[in-house]
């Protein structure tokens, strides 16, 4: 997903797509894991290595439990 509404990955590209094919987004900036941040409450996309014809999924994407499984809700005294 798109943090903000000026943000795009590209514009006006139709791709001839086939179920099996692989897509690979780079040079995404932050949009990667390692510049990647849960800005609006985001989870984390996964990370797959390709090689050639060979793939392996290298990260798990991170679940809306695991994104707020640190938090502490406020509770008054």
């Amino acid at each position: 997903a798109i943090c903000e509404t000026g943000d795009f990955l590209a514009k006006d590209r139709l791709l001839s797509l086939a179920e099996g094919d692989v897509l690979a987004m780079t040079g995404a900036g932050a949009y990667g894991f390692t510049m990647s941040s849960n800005y609006n409450s985001r989870p984390r996309a996964s990370e797959v290595m390709v090689s050639g014809n060979n793939h392996q999924l290298i990260r798990k994407r991170e679940t809306v439990e695991a994104l707020y499984a640190d938090e502490i809700l406020w509770q008054d005294k």
